[in-house]
């Protein structure tokens, strides 16, 4: 029931007005004070300790006006809402370090590189690169060695970025992590419900979050094709409805907020 109403919260946190930024969940740090997570759209989240301030993947498909100025950001693969040297432009400190793929450092030459199972600090955050890949054969193509999840420590709490990703023992390897992002439905044969339910229930974050598992919406907005894969059953709704109910009782909080509720640009 407690987890059941965090989840209703949260979700109900989001702001409803056009281009607003949402309001900010928190997670409690080690260290005192909170660590604020604001989801921004699809794999774009936004995470701050103090004044120190952490950018995934982000996307100028989104209103970036809002967000804060990012003393460090993480790029997980190089397709354009993954990698977009527009968005690191607009939300980036002056010098901030960008983690990238040895791939996208194609697509962003500033970027430091850092190979799956390398770590380094950097803007006083601890960051170690997580292999993100496919068990499942067939397109679209996610080989191992090309995309990454980041593991960081922030304000002494484990916080997970698993990239676009399946369950690959490198992220059942990790132990203690208190907050995970984990994709859904990659396509929807790839990270179930069920399967990204049962990853949970394995790695045992203390809080997780869902992302990155709307394709069609963002096929809307980018104003391309997605393929009939994407948008046949289960319905995104559905299949949100099945990762909580999958996760009853585990002991997880479950966060749902929606990635896409607020309309990008």
């Amino acid at each position: 029931m407690r987890t059941m109403m965090l989840m209703g919260l949260v979700t109900a946190a989001v702001a409803v007005a056009g281009g607003q930024q949402r309001e900010a969940d928190r997670y409690p740090a080690a260290t005192g004070g909170d660590i604020l997570i604001t989801p921004v759209l699809h794999a774009s989240v936004q995470v701050e300790y103090r004044d120190t301030v952490v950018h995934v993947d982000p996307w100028s498909m989104a209103d970036l006006t809002r967000v804060k100025k990012a003393s460090l950001i993480l790029v997980t693969d190089d397709p354009g809402h993954h990698l977009d040297a527009k968005a690191i432009a607009l939300v980036r400190r002056p010098g901030a370090p960008v983690v990238v793929t040895k791939k996208a450092q194609a697509g962003f030459a500033e970027g430091v590189p850092l190979a799956n199972g390398q770590a380094t600090t950097l803007a006083g955050v601890r960051v170690e690169s997580i292999a993100a890949y496919d068990l499942t054969p067939g397109a679209p193509e996610h080989p191992k060695g090309e995309a990454s999840g980041y593991l960081i420590t922030l304000g002494g709490r484990r916080i997970l970025f698993a990239g676009v990703t399946e369950c690959v023992p490198e992220i059942l390897a990790l132990k203690d992590v208190d907050v995970a992002f984990l994709p859904m439905n990659i396509p929807p044969r790839r990270m179930t419900p069920a399967a990204a339910a049962d990853c949970v229930k394995r790695l045992r974050p203390k809080v997780v979050y869902l992302q990155h598992y709307d394709n069609g919406t963002v096929a809307r907005i980018t104003k391309t094709a997605a393929s009939g894969e994407w948008l046949t059953t289960p319905t995104v709704a559905d299949s949100l409805q099945a990762f909580r109910n999958a996760l009853t009782g585990s002991g997880v909080e479950v966060r749902l907020p929606d990635w896409y509720a607020v309309p990008s640009k």
